[in-house]
Protein backbone atom coordinates (compact mmCIF):
# COMPACT_ATOMS: atom_id res chain seq x y z
CA UNK A 1 0.00 0.00 0.00
CA UNK A 2 1.70 3.25 -1.05
CA UNK A 3 2.37 6.45 1.32
CA UNK A 4 -0.19 8.39 -0.61
CA UNK A 5 -2.92 6.25 0.00
CA UNK A 6 -2.48 5.66 3.58
CA UNK A 7 -2.31 8.94 4.22
CA UNK A 8 -5.84 9.49 2.51
CA UNK A 9 -7.10 6.86 4.50
CA UNK A 10 -9.16 7.90 7.87
CA UNK A 11 -7.51 7.15 10.91
CA UNK A 12 -8.36 5.30 14.03
CA UNK A 13 -7.54 8.23 17.17
CA UNK A 14 -7.67 7.47 20.54
CA UNK A 15 -8.39 10.48 22.65
CA UNK A 16 -7.91 10.01 26.85
CA UNK A 17 -9.71 12.23 29.12
CA UNK A 18 -7.79 12.40 32.41
CA UNK A 19 -9.70 14.82 34.41
CA UNK A 20 -11.95 12.03 37.17
CA UNK A 21 -14.46 14.74 37.66
CA UNK A 22 -17.15 15.00 35.17
CA UNK A 23 -15.07 12.84 32.14
CA UNK A 24 -16.56 9.55 31.98
CA UNK A 25 -20.05 11.62 32.83
CA UNK A 26 -19.20 13.54 29.83
CA UNK A 27 -18.61 10.61 27.26
CA UNK A 28 -22.10 8.90 28.85
CA UNK A 29 -23.68 12.46 27.76
CA UNK A 30 -22.30 12.76 24.61
CA UNK A 31 -23.62 9.44 23.05
CA UNK A 32 -25.60 9.75 20.26
CA UNK A 33 -27.40 7.45 17.58
CA UNK A 34 -24.98 5.01 16.30
CA UNK A 35 -22.10 5.33 18.43
CA UNK A 36 -20.99 2.32 20.30
CA UNK A 37 -20.62 3.31 24.28
CA UNK A 38 -18.61 0.67 27.16
CA UNK A 39 -18.16 1.35 30.44
CA UNK A 40 -15.83 -1.06 32.52
CA UNK A 41 -14.65 -0.89 35.82
CA UNK A 42 -11.90 0.04 34.57
CA UNK A 43 -12.00 2.56 31.98
CA UNK A 44 -15.00 4.44 29.83
CA UNK A 45 -15.10 4.23 25.84
CA UNK A 46 -17.06 6.45 23.42
CA UNK A 47 -16.60 5.35 19.70
CA UNK A 48 -17.40 6.85 16.54
CA UNK A 49 -17.67 5.82 12.93
CA UNK A 50 -16.10 2.77 11.72
CA UNK A 51 -13.16 2.62 10.18
CA UNK A 52 -12.89 -1.46 9.60
CA UNK A 53 -15.91 -4.20 10.32
CA UNK A 54 -14.01 -7.12 11.38
CA UNK A 55 -15.27 -10.18 8.72
CA UNK A 56 -17.35 -13.27 9.47
CA UNK A 57 -14.79 -16.14 8.13
CA UNK A 58 -13.67 -19.81 8.98
CA UNK A 59 -10.68 -18.03 10.31
CA UNK A 60 -10.64 -17.98 14.72
CA UNK A 61 -12.39 -14.35 15.76
CA UNK A 62 -9.37 -13.61 17.54
CA UNK A 63 -7.22 -14.36 14.38
CA UNK A 64 -9.41 -12.00 12.20
CA UNK A 65 -9.22 -9.35 15.07
CA UNK A 66 -5.73 -9.07 14.85
CA UNK A 67 -5.26 -9.18 11.54
CA UNK A 68 -7.83 -6.05 11.12
CA UNK A 69 -5.65 -4.26 14.11
CA UNK A 70 -2.27 -4.77 12.47
CA UNK A 71 -3.73 -3.41 9.23
CA UNK A 72 -5.08 -0.61 11.21
CA UNK A 73 -2.09 0.55 12.90
CA UNK A 74 0.05 0.55 10.07
CA UNK A 75 1.67 3.72 8.88
CA UNK A 76 0.87 5.55 12.07
CA UNK A 77 1.81 5.54 15.87
CA UNK A 78 -2.17 5.99 17.05
CA UNK A 79 -3.22 2.46 18.67
CA UNK A 80 -6.31 1.31 17.14
CA UNK A 81 -9.38 -0.68 19.17
CA UNK A 82 -12.00 -3.19 18.28
CA UNK A 83 -14.91 -2.97 20.32
CA UNK A 84 -18.49 -4.57 19.81
CA UNK A 85 -20.10 -7.69 20.94
CA UNK A 86 -20.13 -11.61 20.13
CA UNK A 87 -22.83 -13.89 20.11
CA UNK A 88 -23.57 -16.78 22.19
CA UNK A 89 -23.22 -19.05 19.23
CA UNK A 90 -19.30 -17.74 18.15
CA UNK A 91 -20.19 -19.85 14.65
CA UNK A 92 -22.41 -16.52 14.05
CA UNK A 93 -21.62 -13.04 12.74
CA UNK A 94 -20.17 -10.92 15.55
CA UNK A 95 -20.78 -7.20 15.49
CA UNK A 96 -16.59 -6.28 16.12
CA UNK A 97 -15.92 -3.23 14.29
CA UNK A 98 -12.98 -0.99 14.64
CA UNK A 99 -14.01 2.68 15.20
CA UNK A 100 -12.53 5.84 13.31
CA UNK A 101 -12.24 7.68 16.64
CA UNK A 102 -12.78 6.26 20.66
CA UNK A 103 -12.61 9.08 23.24
CA UNK A 104 -11.76 7.29 26.32
CA UNK A 105 -12.52 8.40 30.21
CA UNK A 106 -12.01 6.89 33.55
CA UNK A 107 -13.95 4.21 35.13
CA UNK A 108 -17.75 5.31 35.21
CA UNK A 109 -17.42 4.09 39.53
CA UNK A 110 -14.89 6.92 40.11
CA UNK A 111 -16.81 9.77 38.38
CA UNK A 112 -18.70 11.92 41.76
CA UNK A 113 -21.45 12.87 38.83
CA UNK A 114 -22.77 9.43 38.73
CA UNK A 115 -24.51 9.62 42.06
CA UNK A 116 -26.82 12.17 40.29
CA UNK A 117 -29.94 11.02 39.23
CA UNK A 118 -29.60 10.94 35.23
CA UNK A 119 -32.96 12.32 33.46
CA UNK A 120 -35.18 10.25 32.85
CA UNK A 121 -36.44 8.70 30.11
CA UNK A 122 -39.87 9.90 28.15
CA UNK A 123 -42.89 8.28 29.46
CA UNK A 124 -44.23 5.58 27.28
CA UNK A 125 -47.59 5.05 27.70
CA UNK A 126 -49.48 2.88 25.64
CA UNK A 127 -46.49 0.37 26.23
CA UNK A 128 -47.07 -2.94 25.58
CA UNK A 129 -45.58 -6.04 27.18
CA UNK A 130 -45.15 -9.61 25.66
CA UNK A 131 -43.47 -12.68 27.52
CA UNK A 132 -42.06 -15.32 25.50
CA UNK A 133 -42.61 -17.64 26.72
CA UNK A 134 -45.24 -17.13 29.26
CA UNK A 135 -43.68 -17.79 33.33
CA UNK A 136 -46.06 -20.96 33.36
CA UNK A 137 -44.66 -22.15 30.60
CA UNK A 138 -41.39 -21.06 31.33
CA UNK A 139 -41.85 -22.99 34.78
CA UNK A 140 -42.77 -25.67 33.03
CA UNK A 141 -39.21 -25.92 31.06
CA UNK A 142 -37.42 -25.61 34.38
CA UNK A 143 -39.48 -28.57 35.92
CA UNK A 144 -38.63 -30.42 32.52
CA UNK A 145 -34.72 -29.64 33.03
CA UNK A 146 -34.68 -30.77 36.47
CA UNK A 147 -36.51 -34.35 35.71
CA UNK A 148 -34.02 -35.12 32.76
CA UNK A 149 -31.02 -34.15 35.91
CA UNK A 150 -32.46 -36.71 37.73
CA UNK A 151 -31.99 -38.82 35.14
CA UNK A 152 -28.34 -38.57 34.46
CA UNK A 153 -28.69 -36.51 31.42
CA UNK A 154 -26.93 -33.44 32.76
CA UNK A 155 -25.76 -31.49 35.73
CA UNK A 156 -26.72 -27.47 35.34
CA UNK A 157 -28.41 -25.82 32.55
CA UNK A 158 -29.14 -21.92 32.05
CA UNK A 159 -32.67 -21.44 30.46
CA UNK A 160 -33.92 -18.01 29.76
CA UNK A 161 -36.96 -16.38 28.52
CA UNK A 162 -37.62 -12.96 27.30
CA UNK A 163 -39.45 -9.71 27.09
CA UNK A 164 -40.97 -8.16 24.10
CA UNK A 165 -42.07 -4.32 24.72
CA UNK A 166 -43.02 -2.29 21.81
CA UNK A 167 -43.89 1.44 22.55
CA UNK A 168 -46.18 3.85 20.38
CA UNK A 169 -43.16 6.17 19.75
CA UNK A 170 -39.48 6.21 18.88
CA UNK A 171 -37.20 5.06 22.11
CA UNK A 172 -34.61 7.20 23.52
CA UNK A 173 -31.87 4.74 23.61
CA UNK A 174 -29.14 7.53 24.89
CA UNK A 175 -31.64 7.84 27.66
CA UNK A 176 -32.03 4.01 28.72
CA UNK A 177 -28.21 3.65 28.79
CA UNK A 178 -27.63 6.88 30.75
CA UNK A 179 -30.33 5.11 33.27
CA UNK A 180 -28.36 1.71 33.39
CA UNK A 181 -25.17 3.17 33.90
CA UNK A 182 -26.25 5.31 37.33
CA UNK A 183 -27.95 2.22 38.33
CA UNK A 184 -24.32 0.21 38.59
CA UNK A 185 -21.84 2.75 37.59
CA UNK A 186 -19.22 -0.26 38.92
CA UNK A 187 -20.30 -2.94 36.32
CA UNK A 188 -20.33 -3.24 32.68
CA UNK A 189 -22.53 -0.64 30.70
CA UNK A 190 -22.69 -1.33 26.77
CA UNK A 191 -24.52 0.13 24.04
CA UNK A 192 -23.46 -1.68 20.85
CA UNK A 193 -25.08 -1.47 17.43
CA UNK A 194 -25.49 -5.14 15.85
CA UNK A 195 -27.52 -4.16 13.16
CA UNK A 196 -28.30 -0.84 11.27
CA UNK A 197 -31.47 -1.53 13.11
CA UNK A 198 -30.59 -2.84 16.37
CA UNK A 199 -28.87 -1.75 19.58
CA UNK A 200 -27.75 -4.02 22.47
CA UNK A 201 -27.81 -2.11 25.50
CA UNK A 202 -27.31 -3.78 28.85
CA UNK A 203 -25.63 -3.55 32.31
CA UNK A 204 -23.52 -6.64 32.68
CA UNK A 205 -22.07 -7.66 36.41
CA UNK A 206 -19.77 -10.43 35.21
CA UNK A 207 -16.65 -10.29 34.03
CA UNK A 208 -15.54 -13.58 31.37
CA UNK A 209 -11.83 -12.31 30.68
CA UNK A 210 -9.58 -9.44 31.14
CA UNK A 211 -5.65 -8.94 30.02
CA UNK A 212 -3.28 -6.41 31.15
CA UNK A 213 0.06 -7.73 30.12
CA UNK A 214 -0.08 -10.86 31.75
CA UNK A 215 -1.97 -10.67 34.30
CA UNK A 216 -5.42 -12.03 33.80
CA UNK A 217 -8.66 -11.70 35.56
CA UNK A 218 -11.72 -13.56 35.45
CA UNK A 219 -14.97 -13.36 37.78
CA UNK A 220 -17.08 -15.77 37.31
CA UNK A 221 -20.70 -15.63 39.15
CA UNK A 222 -23.61 -18.61 39.76
CA UNK A 223 -26.00 -18.66 42.58
CA UNK A 224 -28.03 -15.43 42.50
CA UNK A 225 -30.71 -13.71 44.99
CA UNK A 226 -33.13 -11.19 44.07
CA UNK A 227 -32.58 -7.89 46.29
CA UNK A 228 -34.93 -6.61 48.54
CA UNK A 229 -35.97 -2.82 49.78
CA UNK A 230 -36.16 -3.82 53.34
CA UNK A 231 -32.37 -3.71 54.76
CA UNK A 232 -32.70 -5.77 57.37
CA UNK A 233 -34.58 -8.65 54.44
CA UNK A 234 -31.87 -7.52 52.14
CA UNK A 235 -28.99 -8.69 54.51
CA UNK A 236 -30.97 -11.85 55.08
CA UNK A 237 -31.02 -12.83 51.60
CA UNK A 238 -27.17 -12.40 51.01
CA UNK A 239 -26.24 -14.39 54.31
CA UNK A 240 -28.87 -17.27 52.53
CA UNK A 241 -26.96 -17.00 49.93
CA UNK A 242 -23.85 -17.58 51.20
CA UNK A 243 -24.98 -20.62 52.86
CA UNK A 244 -27.03 -22.34 50.33
CA UNK A 245 -25.83 -25.50 48.95
CA UNK A 246 -28.16 -25.73 45.82
CA UNK A 247 -26.57 -21.88 45.08
CA UNK A 248 -23.03 -23.08 46.18
CA UNK A 249 -23.38 -25.93 44.05
CA UNK A 250 -23.66 -23.94 41.02
CA UNK A 251 -20.96 -21.72 41.72
CA UNK A 252 -18.88 -24.21 42.30
CA UNK A 253 -19.12 -26.14 38.93
CA UNK A 254 -18.98 -23.03 37.04
CA UNK A 255 -15.56 -21.66 39.09
CA UNK A 256 -14.02 -25.29 38.57
CA UNK A 257 -15.10 -25.22 34.20
CA UNK A 258 -13.48 -22.00 33.92
CA UNK A 259 -10.03 -22.34 36.05
CA UNK A 260 -9.74 -25.83 33.77
CA UNK A 261 -10.63 -23.52 30.14
CA UNK A 262 -8.01 -21.21 31.73
CA UNK A 263 -5.20 -23.90 32.62
CA UNK A 264 -3.56 -24.18 29.18
CA UNK A 265 -2.99 -20.98 28.35
CA UNK A 266 -1.48 -19.96 31.78
CA UNK A 267 1.66 -19.88 33.96
CA UNK A 268 0.29 -19.56 37.55
CA UNK A 269 -3.59 -19.47 38.36
CA UNK A 270 -4.98 -18.57 41.48
CA UNK A 271 -8.88 -19.44 43.03
CA UNK A 272 -10.00 -18.55 45.74
CA UNK A 273 -11.27 -21.14 48.19
CA UNK A 274 -14.78 -19.86 49.11
CA UNK A 275 -16.58 -17.56 46.46
CA UNK A 276 -17.50 -13.70 47.84
CA UNK A 277 -20.98 -11.39 47.59
CA UNK A 278 -21.42 -8.84 45.18
CA UNK A 279 -24.51 -6.96 44.09
CA UNK A 280 -25.88 -5.02 41.51
CA UNK A 281 -29.15 -2.55 42.22
CA UNK A 282 -31.79 -5.83 41.71
CA UNK A 283 -29.33 -8.83 42.68
CA UNK A 284 -26.93 -10.49 44.50
CA UNK A 285 -25.06 -13.09 43.29
CA UNK A 286 -22.16 -15.40 44.73
CA UNK A 287 -18.30 -14.13 42.90
CA UNK A 288 -15.27 -15.68 42.53
CA UNK A 289 -12.72 -13.35 41.11
CA UNK A 290 -9.98 -15.93 39.38
CA UNK A 291 -6.29 -14.03 38.50
CA UNK A 292 -3.85 -15.75 36.84
CA UNK A 293 -0.15 -15.00 34.83
CA UNK A 294 -0.44 -15.74 31.19
CA UNK A 295 1.95 -18.29 29.48
CA UNK A 296 2.63 -16.72 26.54
CA UNK A 297 2.35 -12.73 25.57
CA UNK A 298 1.05 -13.35 22.33
CA UNK A 299 -2.39 -14.89 23.28
CA UNK A 300 -4.52 -12.02 23.14
CA UNK A 301 -7.89 -11.14 25.71
CA UNK A 302 -10.41 -12.14 23.29
CA UNK A 303 -8.80 -15.78 22.14
CA UNK A 304 -8.69 -16.70 25.81
CA UNK A 305 -12.50 -15.42 25.94
CA UNK A 306 -13.79 -17.35 23.36
CA UNK A 307 -11.97 -20.17 24.83
CA UNK A 308 -13.74 -19.93 27.91
CA UNK A 309 -16.87 -19.25 26.24
CA UNK A 310 -19.61 -20.44 27.06
CA UNK A 311 -19.33 -20.71 30.90
CA UNK A 312 -21.44 -23.26 32.60
CA UNK A 313 -22.80 -19.82 34.24
CA UNK A 314 -24.58 -19.42 30.84
CA UNK A 315 -24.94 -22.37 29.46
CA UNK A 316 -24.66 -25.26 31.23
CA UNK A 317 -22.57 -28.40 31.95
CA UNK A 318 -21.86 -31.04 30.49
CA UNK A 319 -21.63 -28.21 27.62
CA UNK A 320 -22.85 -29.86 24.24
CA UNK A 321 -26.12 -31.27 26.19
CA UNK A 322 -26.40 -28.30 27.29
CA UNK A 323 -26.63 -26.41 24.47
CA UNK A 324 -29.26 -28.89 23.03
CA UNK A 325 -31.35 -28.51 25.70
CA UNK A 326 -31.47 -24.89 25.36
CA UNK A 327 -32.30 -25.45 21.50
CA UNK A 328 -35.20 -27.83 22.72
CA UNK A 329 -36.49 -25.63 25.73
CA UNK A 330 -35.79 -21.89 24.28
CA UNK A 331 -38.24 -20.55 21.74
CA UNK A 332 -36.50 -18.37 21.04
CA UNK A 333 -32.76 -17.49 19.51
CA UNK A 334 -30.73 -16.22 22.04
CA UNK A 335 -29.12 -13.93 19.59
CA UNK A 336 -26.28 -11.70 21.33
CA UNK A 337 -27.85 -12.55 24.93
CA UNK A 338 -25.35 -14.49 26.80
CA UNK A 339 -22.46 -13.55 24.56
CA UNK A 340 -19.63 -11.15 25.07
CA UNK A 341 -19.41 -7.40 24.84
CA UNK A 342 -15.56 -5.42 25.34
CA UNK A 343 -12.68 -4.40 23.79
CA UNK A 344 -9.55 -5.14 22.69
CA UNK A 345 -6.40 -3.64 21.24
CA UNK A 346 -3.01 -4.94 18.82
CA UNK A 347 -1.22 -5.76 22.01
CA UNK A 348 -3.82 -8.37 23.15
CA UNK A 349 -5.05 -6.74 25.90
CA UNK A 350 -8.44 -6.38 26.47
CA UNK A 351 -11.62 -6.78 28.54
CA UNK A 352 -14.51 -8.77 27.53
CA UNK A 353 -17.56 -9.44 29.61
CA UNK A 354 -20.82 -11.35 29.44
CA UNK A 355 -23.34 -9.82 27.89
CA UNK A 356 -26.49 -10.16 30.72
CA UNK A 357 -28.98 -7.94 32.35
CA UNK A 358 -29.99 -6.81 28.21
CA UNK A 359 -32.01 -5.60 25.64
CA UNK A 360 -31.85 -5.40 21.94
CA UNK A 361 -33.59 -2.54 20.69
CA UNK A 362 -34.94 -0.87 17.36
CA UNK A 363 -36.72 2.56 17.03
CA UNK A 364 -39.99 1.65 18.92
CA UNK A 365 -39.33 -1.84 20.23
CA UNK A 366 -36.62 -3.81 22.23
CA UNK A 367 -36.33 -7.03 23.54
CA UNK A 368 -35.59 -8.07 27.12
CA UNK A 369 -33.97 -11.12 28.09
CA UNK A 370 -33.16 -12.91 31.68
CA UNK A 371 -31.85 -16.72 32.82
CA UNK A 372 -31.87 -18.55 35.54
CA UNK A 373 -29.26 -21.68 36.68
CA UNK A 374 -31.03 -24.36 36.65
CA UNK A 375 -29.82 -27.32 38.89
CA UNK A 376 -31.80 -30.75 40.07
CA UNK A 377 -32.35 -29.01 43.20
CA UNK A 378 -34.16 -25.81 41.59
CA UNK A 379 -37.48 -24.77 41.97
CA UNK A 380 -39.44 -23.90 38.70
CA UNK A 381 -41.18 -20.97 41.02
CA UNK A 382 -38.24 -19.54 42.47
CA UNK A 383 -36.17 -19.90 38.74
CA UNK A 384 -38.78 -17.70 37.37
CA UNK A 385 -39.34 -15.69 40.19
CA UNK A 386 -35.34 -14.87 39.38
CA UNK A 387 -35.69 -14.30 35.77
CA UNK A 388 -38.01 -11.64 37.06
CA UNK A 389 -36.12 -9.94 39.33
CA UNK A 390 -33.50 -9.69 36.60
CA UNK A 391 -35.73 -8.26 34.18
CA UNK A 392 -35.66 -5.50 36.60
CA UNK A 393 -32.60 -3.87 35.77
CA UNK A 394 -34.10 -2.21 32.89
CA UNK A 395 -37.68 -2.29 33.64
CA UNK A 396 -36.55 0.10 36.49
CA UNK A 397 -34.79 2.03 34.31
CA UNK A 398 -38.05 2.38 31.36
CA UNK A 399 -40.05 3.31 34.37
CA UNK A 400 -42.25 -0.09 33.95
CA UNK A 401 -43.97 -1.51 36.51
CA UNK A 402 -44.17 -5.40 36.07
Amino acid sequence: MSTAHQDAEPRPTVATTRSPVGAATALLDALGDGDRFLATPTRTLLARGVRTEIPHGRAPLAERVAHALHRAGEGTSTPALVVGAVPFDQSAPAALVIPETVRTAPALATDPLTALPPAAPPPLPGLTVRPEPEPEVYAKSVATATDRMWQGELSKVVLARTLELTAPTDLDIPAMVRGLAHRDPAGYTYALPTTPDLTLLGASPELLLSRRGRHLVSNPLAGSAPRADDLAEDVRRAAALLRSAKDLHEHAVVVDAVHRALAPYCATIDVPGHPSLTRTATMWHLSTTITATLAHPATSALEIAAALHPTPAVCGTPTPVARRMIGELEPFDRGFFTGMVGWGNAEGDGEWAIALRCAEVGRRALRLYAGAGIVSASDPEAETAETTAKFRTFLNTLGVER
